[in-house]
This record gives C-alpha cells, sequence and structure tokens, in this order.
C-alpha cells in the first residue's frame, strides 16, 4: 500500500464562545437545552456493536431539579462487564494495527462533530446533567474536549517521531506499542472533557478500553458516546459499562489481561484501586499501569503587596464557579490582616450579587451541587463552622433541598489556620479563609505546605517580585499546577498540562505528551546491515 510520512493538521485551542444575548450559539444551546430537558433518554450501555438495554435503570434527574426526569440508564452485572471485556481484547489486534493516522482521523473527526454539529447538544448535555451554567459547560464539555482530541494527536505525532541515534552500519529504531490488554477508564461527574478522555486517550495510541462513566454523568456520556460512533469509532475499542461500581471495578482488576488503568475521582477510592491492584498483581500478563488524578485542597495565598481586587476576583471566581466542584477550585485562602478588610468587602459583595439557579436561566452565575450526598455533606459544614468558636460566617451559608441541591456560595473566616475546613476536601461552594500577620508570610508559606495532603493546585499574588520567587520555591511540592496573579482553575490543554502529587494522585500531567507516553510500551529495535562473521574482537590478537 503507498506510504507517507505525514504532517496533522496543528493543534490550536478551540475558541470560546461567548453565549451573549442575542447570539446564534445562545439560540441554539437554548433550543437543544429545551428539547433535551422536555424529553427523555434511554441510555444503555455500549459493548461491541450492542446497545444493551436491561430493564434494571435509574432515573437522571437534574440537580437543581430533582424531581425531573430527563430520561434512564440501564444498570448491567458481572456477565456484562465480563462482555466488555471480551469485546475489548477481541477487538485490540484489528485495532492496534490500525495505522495512526487512521486513529487520528478518527478523533480529529469527533472533535469537529463538538466543535459544530454536536455542540449545543454536548453543552445541553452538561448543563442539564451536571448542572453547569453555559459557560461552564462551553469552556468544558466544548472547548476542553476538543483541544484533548487535536491536542493528543500532534502529542501522538511528538512520541512516534522521538527516535534513538544509530551508529555505522547500524539502524536503531524505537516502535511505540499499546499495552498488552485493556485499560479500565474511570470518570468523574464534573467534567465532560475528563469523560471523554480518559478513555479517548488510551484508545488513540491503539489501546482498547473498559469505561465506567460518572452515575451522574450519564446524560453527556451518552452523547460522548454517540460522538465516538460517529467518527467511525470501531466497535469495541471503547466499551461503556454502568453498575454497581465495586462490582465492575473487581470484575476487571481480576482480570489477566488489565493493563492499566485511567482514572478521575477521590483520593480514598483510589488509593482502594492500588491496593487492589497490589494484591492481584501475581495474576496479570503485566505491570498494570497506574493513572490517576484525585482529590485536591487547593490555596490561595495573598502577599501583603497584593491587590485586593485581585485577590478578590480570583476567589470569587476560583472558589464558586461551578459551585466549587472543581478539583481545582479555590477552598483555603490565606490573606493578610492589612488589606483583608478590602478582600472581605468585594468578596461580600461579589458573593451577594451572585445568581442562584436553574441553568437554563443564563443569567444565573451559580446553580446546584451534583446530588444529595453532596448537599448534606455541605450542608453539615456550613452547619457547624456556625456553631463554632474559632469560625464565622462572612457571607452565604443557607441551603435549601426542596427542589433542588442548592448550597449558597459561603466564605468562612477562622482564626485557627487547622480548622476542619482549612483541612478537609469540601468539593462545593465553601471557601475558608484564615487572615494572618503581616509580619508571619514565612510562617505562612509553611503552613500552606504543611496543612494539606494534597498537592493539586494552588495560586499566589503579590507586586514583590522577591516575594513570588520565595513563595514559588517554598511551595513547589504542595502544588502540581501553580498560579502567580491567577486563579487556581482554569487550566487550558497545551498550555497548562494537569495534574498533581502527593495525595493529589501521579501527576501523569492530562494534556500533555506525559500523559499519552503512559499508554504505550516502547520496544527498541536494533537492525545490523553487515554482520560480524568472526567472534574474535581485535584485542585477542
Amino acid at each position: 500500500m503507498p506510504k507517507g510520512i505525514y504532517n496533522v493538521p496543528e493543534a490550536y485551542n478551540e475558541p470560546v464562545l461567548s453565549y451573549a444575548p442575542g447570539t446564534k450559539e445562545r439560540e441554539q444551546v437554548a433550543a437543544a437545552f429545551k428539547e433535551m430537558y422536555n424529553s427523555t433518554v434511554d441510555v444503555p450501555m455500549y459493548i461491541g456493536s450492542e446497545e444493551i438495554r436491561t430493564g434494571k435503570t435509574r432515573d437522571i434527574n437534574p440537580p437543581f431539579d430533582h424531581k425531573k426526569s430527563v430520561g434512564k440508564y440501564h444498570e448491567g452485572d458481572v456477565s456484562h462487564v465480563e462482555k466488555a471485556i471480551k469485546s475489548a481484547l477481541d477487538a485490540r489486534t484489528k485495532w492496534a494495527a490500525l495505522s495512526w493516522e487512521h486513529r487520528a482521523s478518527i478523533f480529529l473527526k469527533a472533535a469537529e462533530l463538538i466543535a459544530g454539529p454536536y455542540r449545543a447538544k454536548i453543552n445541553a448535555a452538561t448543563m442539564i446533567g451536571q448542572a453547569k451554567t453555559v459557560h461552564q459547560a462551553e469552556i468544558d464539555a466544548a472547548c476542553e474536549f476538543i483541544d484533548f482530541l487535536r491536542f493528543n494527536v500532534e502529542f501522538m505525532t511528538q512520541i512516534y517521531a522521538e527516535q534513538p541515534v544509530s551508529s555505522d552500519g547500524i539502524w536503531n529504531r524505537m516502535e511505540y506499542r499499546p499495552l498488552e490488554g485493556f485499560i479500565y477508564a474511570i470518570t468523574p461527574f464534573n467534567f465532560t472533557a475528563i469523560a471523554g478522555n480518559l478513555p479517548a486517550s488510551p484508545a488513540m495510541m491503539g489501546n482498547v478500553v473498559v469505561w465506567k462513566p460518572s452515575a451522574s454523568q450519564m446524560l453527556s456520556a451518552n452523547v460522548i458516546m454517540e460522538v465516538f460512533k460517529l467518527a467511525g469509532l470501531p466497535d469495541g475499542v471503547i466499551n461503556m459499562v454502568q453498575g454497581n461500581a465495586a462490582e465492575i471495578s473487581d470484575t476487571i482488576f481480576d482480570h489477566t489481561d488489565f493493563a492499566g488503568v485511567h482514572y478521575t475521582g477521590s483520593t480514598a477510592v483510589f488509593n482502594g484501586i492500588w491496593g487492589k491492584i497490589g494484591q492481584n498483581i501475581n495474576k496479570y500478563k503485566t505491570y498494570p499501569r497506574i493513572v490517576g488524578e484525585t482529590g485536591g485542597k487547593d490555596f490561595v495565598l495573598a502577599h501583603p503587596s497584593s491587590i485586593p481586587a485581585q485577590v478578590a476576583t480570583a476567589l470569587s471566581r476560583g472558589a464558586f464557579e461551578y459551585q466549587g466542584q472543581k478539583c481545582s477550585a479555590a477552598s483555603r485562602a490565606y490573606i493578610p490582616k492589612s488589606i483583608w478588610p478590602e478582600v472581605k468587602e468585594l468578596l461580600v459583595k461579589a458573593v451577594k450579587s451572585m445568581k442562584m439557579g436553574s441553568t437554563e436561566d443564563m443569567s444565573n452565575f451559580v446553580s446546584a451541587v451534583i446530588h444529595e450526598g453532596s448537599f448534606d455533606k455541605l450542608a453539615s459544614y456550613i452547619d457547624a463552622a456556625k456553631k463554632a468558636s474559632d469560625a464565622e460566617i462572612v457571607v452565604g451559608g443557607g441551603y435549601d433541598k426542596s427542589k433542588g441541591w442548592f448550597i449558597e456560595p459561603t466564605v468562612i473566616e477562622t482564626s485557627n489556620p487547622k480548622y476542619d475546613t482549612m483541612c478537609t476536601e469540601l468539593f462545593g461552594p465553601v471557601l475558608t479563609v484564615h487572615v494572618y500577620d503581616d509580619t508571619k508570610w514565612e510562617e505562612t508559606l509553611k503552613l500552606v505546605d504543611e496543612t494539606s495532603p494534597y498537592a493539586l493546585t494552588g495560586a499566589i499574588f503579590s507586586q514583590d517580585r522577591y516575594a513570588i520567587e520565595q513563595a514559588t520555591k517554598a511551595l513547589e511540592n504542595c502544588a502540581g499546577n501553580f498560579y502567580i496573579n491567577d486563579k487556581p482553575t482554569g487550566a487550558v490543554v497545551g498550555q497548562q498540562p494537569f495534574g498533581g502529587a502527593r495525595a493529589s494522585g501521579t501527576n501523569d500531567k492530562a494534556g500533555s505528551v506525559l500523559n499519552l507516553l503512559r499508554w504505550v510500551s516502547p520496544r527498541t529495535i536494533k537492525e545490523t546491515f553487515v554482520p560480524p562473521t568472526d567472534y574474535r574482537y581485535p584485542f585477542l590478537g
């Protein structure tokens, strides 16, 4: 067959549309929202060529209107997980052998489908099922997902182009094989882009995948599979299963062909996964790759030289966009006493101006948290703060679950730098502030580093370059994504590869070549053109 060394289309970040009143994109997403909200979807499992509906279903309820059903999804059992594994392994030989440019074409086409005819649909599904505002849905479900697909194709070609040197009479080559077996992708509710990328990135490198999406993200998960199928992804390459999480995972981790896990979720669950893999290590054909991005207790640290309006804005956006349900969300802040009165005034004013409600109303800045379990947890911490002697509610503190799981954006001020909500990951719209004495900058640096077991994101604000350098060095291990004079959220694929260490994961940097390298097994090939014909070396005389 004809051969060529192909250049892929240059990757670029998908422009974020404004959705301002009167724009075409606003009208399109409003129409898609209305259609989806006033109909019901029946989400199957996607295993091989089949759409499997077991009849064992659960409702899909918008978090901002939990009595409303917009559809149902079907749950499977162990037999369906086993079927998905077999389907993946049956597809592996042909998929792994497919020329890389054809794999690239599938995912580039998926990106174009999302950028064009599926943009409104995937955004509306995310707005309804995950309670994201139109802006949060756009930067996630559309733009970030598109960016992952485009940039990963470019990163894939960079990996394949990385070759060893060759000496005289020898040609050294490096090939990058998919892993031997199948990959298990476990994805969270909070980012549609992560839900799409975690199965897609290993698949792009020639692997086959069993994917378990979050039960709280089934509406957009279904759209992801629809897009992949339409883009030409062969049957069995990505198999989507849902059901009892422990049952699915136990079945997969017990299989001899398990080759790796791509995970985003809680630290506790990831620790359990690691332990289970360790227990079963002698069963596997190969050492599995374990790639995970987990929790965070992300900080904002302001230096006395900071500009209060900038700090207040970073806190408002960083803590409360998408109801604080980002693993990168600002949840603890350290503000010097000299600027706290102005920061506090601006922050309270901003929070009081935030509208809350259904994501269909595009004037709302925040909506509901994802489910009742999250609501109850957050409400309990807010109630405890109201009673605490070393903490007070600065603004917010209200909650109501009569219609949706609504938690007001809440700011807690504490005199205790180790107060519970300064240390515990809450995953909601609750920010805790500790005010420190201006003279204790260095002590506060140490406090920021030692307070949390996590190390995902963090931000510092300062107009003093010496202080910026000092903080950058002092905090080098407590944030995998570190921001200077910016909020700790909003990483962009290809610009700020994302991931953290310590209890925040393996720091394999989604949105970079580093992540894709985890899904290949290199093989070195040495070819000698004129082999020797005598065993004797010159030193033998």
